[in-house]
Formats: structure tokens, sequence, C-alpha cells
């Protein structure tokens, strides 16, 4: 699924009514009656009596597109007029003939109690407004859409601070994003805090920037508005997900042996985080290495060497030239002492040869200024990838994406940027979103498995002479979260080893047998 920018989405618009015979009525009318809809399909028990609904509507399209929802439920008797409301910034004036003033007129002739913000008489009109919006059981919000050019202000900034002034049991609905995201938004600036975003297909970028992503709350897609070919002309960035991304990587065959699944040397692990070694490790089990060799330090070794079984644990001490690994996998755990450095120069040489090289935390740290050979992907969290850029973390939240092309091309690896919503840039553009939201997988050990899942789908890769390196990332990043949503893993706190399980099944139905 494609994500695009505010500005490329209006331009869709634009040409699917000057060129696709799409007026604007007609879409407002369609993506009205498909977000409410998906809405029923989604919320059916919200609809056994008719709830109380309060539209708050600004000017625009939005506003139009949440007045249908309105009056398609009131049509269908979803929905009766006596309990129907709408607080709009202000009334059409004569003549005006924009969707949001004919859906004004058509709300007001059906009965609707209509509350003008600017008219004078309304007595105390916030507290008034703030009653009837503290009574309602669903809250529509079309304040404002992708039209918005900057922070919100006047009648529109008074009815988002009035909604969020609410408790948490209302429930706000709003319509392709919240009021008051846009490209730009930063944190700071005043944004309605919904509980469901009906995201209109092709969905908004902005909706996926880590610091806006938790006003949107449950995302649900609406589709079926816009022709897929007119889609399919503009560039965005993926919204991936596991059913996608598995298929990126070729399953194995019946008749491969250890080798032809492909081994992975995995250097983590110290004093203190031997732990972090361990989970990685079996994250690389769980996603499909067939051999995985784990080098730890003298001191540690006897910890390791305890714990795990099908895995090789190697002395950093003995030097084994006989192991060629498919994919080297550096960094959970594993300190950033000077002696790091040294190794760290010998495994980039294997990568210019070719080898896949991942990259994580304290390893991270050892190469900020390289320029590697297009086998690097570096997993960092937001601490780690401002550490390397020399950025805020504040700035890589708000937008990161251009950020983390601008550093997948200048250092020719890709970046897998963690978090609750994952970002995954490639050197030649390529752009892909996750959408995370999973509280469980907030936990020591989840960028560990990570970092084993890249290295296993990149051994494997490797192997077969198919190696990519955004794919691998958008697998391994899709495996984790898909990891984290399965039934078994939902409503608990986990531990890391108990997800490398749940990753294991998952990533062998996808890739096992036929």
């Amino acid at each position: 699924m494609i994500l695009l920018s505010t500005e490329h989405s209006r331009t869709l618009d634009m040409e699917a009514q000057s060129e696709w015979g799409f007026n604007v009525f007609s879409l407002i009318e369609a993506a009205g009656r498909l977000c409410a809809d998906t809405f029923v399909k989604a919320f059916p028990g919200k609809f056994l009596k008719p709830p109380r609904i309060t539209v708050v509507a600004g000017t625009g399209n939005n506003a139009a597109d949440a007045m249908v929802i309105l009056r398609h439920w009131l049509l269908c008797g979803l929905a009766d007029p006596s309990s129907s409301f709408v607080i709009a910034s202000r009334a059409p004036k004569d003549g005006e003939t924009e969707p949001w003033a004919q859906l004004f007129l058509s709300l007001q002739k059906m009965k609707v109690t209509i509350i003008v913000i600017g008219e004078q008489g309304t007595g105390n009109r916030e507290q008034g407004i703030g009653n009837i919006l503290a009574q309602s059981d669903i809250i529509i919000d079309g304040i404002a859409g992708t039209g918005l050019k900057g922070p919100l202000r006047g009648a529109a900034l008074e009815m988002v601070n009035i909604v969020n002034s609410l408790s948490a049991a209302s429930f706000v609905l709003s319509v392709d994003i919240p009021s008051g995201n846009f490209d730009e938004w930063k944190q700071g600036m005043p944004i309605i805090e919904a509980g469901i975003t009906l995201a209109i297909e092709p969905q908004k970028f902005c909706l996926y920037n880590p610091a806006a992503r938790p006003y949107a709350g449950t995302i649900l897609p609406v589709e079926g508005i816009f022709p897929k070919e007119l889609i399919a002309k503009y560039r965005g960035a993926e919204l991936l997900d596991w059913t996608f991304a598995q298929r990126r990587i070729s399953k194995i065959r019946p008749d491969s042996y250890k080798n032809k699944r492909g081994s992975v040397e995995l250097r983590a692990g110290s004093p203190g985080t031997t732990g972090a070694a361990l989970v990685a490790a079996r994250g690389a089990q769980a996603a499909g290495a067939g051999l995985i060799r784990l080098v730890a330090d003298d001191d540690i070794y006897p910890i390791l060497a305890s714990q795990v079984s099908g895995i090789m644990v190697s002395l950093e001490s003995a030097e084994n030239n006989e192991f060629f690994p498919d994919a080297i996998v550096m960094g959970p755990g594993w300190g950033r002492t000077k002696d790091r450095s040294q190794v760290l120069q010998k495994a980039l040489l294997k990568e210019k040869e070719g080898v896949p090289l991942i990259l994580d935390a304290d390893a991270i740290e050892l190469v900020r200024d390289t320029v590697f050979n297009g086998n690097v992907i570096l997993t960092p969290h937001p601490g780690e990838l401002s550490r390397y850029t020399g950025l805020e973390q504040n700035e890589l939240l708000n937008n990161p994406a251009p950020l983390l092309l601008k550093y997948a091309s200048r250092n020719n690896a890709v970046i897998i940027s963690k978090g609750h919503v994952i970002t995954i840039a490639s050197p030649d553009g390529r752009l892909g979103v996750l959408d995370g939201m999973i509280p469980g997988l907030a936990s020591g050990g989840s960028g560990d498995l990570l970092a084993g899942f890249c290295g296993a789908i990149a051994a494997r890769m490797n192997r077969e002479k198919k190696f990519d390196a955004y794919n691998c990332a958008a697998a391994a990043a899709a495996l984790l979260i898909a990891s984290g949503k399965s039934m078994n893993m939902v409503n608990r706190f986990t531990d890391p080893l108990e997800l490398a399980n749940t990753a294991a099944d998952l990533a062998g139905a996808a890739w096992l047998g036929k």
C-alpha cells in the first residue's frame, strides 16, 4: 500500500477530478459513505441503538466527508436527527456552493441541530459546546484535512482544544487524518486526539510519523474511492506488513541442508549483557539460519556456551579460519572498547567483498562516518539514531523519512529506524513503514531479535545470490511486528525468547514447504 504526502494526495485528488471524470461531489459522497460503512463494520456495537453523534466541522472537504458520514447513518436509520449535532466553525454565506456548504444545508433540512461557533447569542458557548460533546457517543472530527498549511488557529483551534479537553470516555473519530496533522507537523502543534482514524486510500505519510502516530489511535483503511491505476502513478513510501513482506523472500527447498539455509556469524555480548547475545542468536535461529556461530569474549564464554543449543559458541581469542559466514551480525550488548573497532574493521573488509553486515546497538556507534559498499543494514533505536546523525531525537521523530533517506544515501546503507513506528530507508530511495504501536515490544531484547532476524534472512539471500538489503530489512521488521501482534502475544508482557518462538512459527509457515 502506498503512502503519500498531503501535497501529492491533493494533486491526485485534482487529477481524479480533471482527467478521470470524478467530480468533487462524487468523491466526497463516496469517501463519506465508505468511511461510514467501514466504521459500522468495525464497531457494530455502537449502533445497537441510535448513538448520540456530533460532527465538529470546518469549511473544507474534510468537513463535507464528516457530514456525509452522519447523513449516511441518518438515511440508513442508524442515527436519529434528534440526537445528532453539528458544531460548525461558521455558516455558509449566500451563494456558497462548496460541498461543505451543501452538506450543511442538507443536515439542517433533516432537522439536525447545528451550532455555529461564530454566532452571537449562544450563551457560554465553550461550556455549552463542551456539554454537547461530552454527552456524545461518537464525535466525528471534520475540522481540518490535507489542505492545512500550518498550525491550527481561530475557530478550528478552539474546536480542537474543546474536544481534547474531554474525558477519555468520549469516542473521537477522525476522517482521513486527525485535524491539525500535516506534512510539517511538529511536536507541540495542536492536533486532535482521535480514538479511530478512517484513513482514506492512498493513506497519508504524516499519519505514520512517529511523533504524530499516537494521535491517530487505531487506523482503519478505507479503500475503493480512487482507481488503483491512478494511485499507482504516484510514488510514495510503502506501508509494509508481514503478509506482503514475506513474499519477497524465497521459500526454502525441501532438499536444503544447513549450509544452503545460510550461516551467520554473531558478535555480541559483554559482561552484564550476555542476554543480548543469546536473544540475537535465537532470533537468527527463529528466522531460519542454518548455522550460527556466536563469537564470545573469553570471560563470558562459559555463560553463553552453557545456555545455547544448536548454536556454536567460539572464543574470541581462538580465531576460526574455517568458518565462512554468509552474513555477519555485530553489536547487541557488545560494548565499545578499543578492540571492538579492530574486529569491526575486519568485518568491513568482508562487507566490501559482498558479505551482508548487520550493525546494531554499540556497533552503530563505531561506524558513524563510514561509507559502506551497499551490503550494510543499520538497526538503531531513536537514541542511537540521534547519536549516529548528530540530530535531536525530536527532529527525527517528527518527520524521519527525508533525514533517513539522506543518511542512507550518504553512507550507502539501509537504515531501520526502530520504535512504535518502524521506518526503513534505502540508498536507492526506497522507503518503507511498519505500523507497530505494540507496547509489549517496548522492552529490552526486541531490537536484538530484529538484528538476529536480519542476519538469518540476509545469510540465506546471500547464499542464494539474491541479497537485497531493503527487502531483507522489510521482511525482518515485518516478522518482528507480526510476532508482537500474534494472538498468543497480544495483551501480555513477554520474554523476548518467547517472542522468538512465535517468530519461528510465522517464519516457518511462510518459508518452509511448498
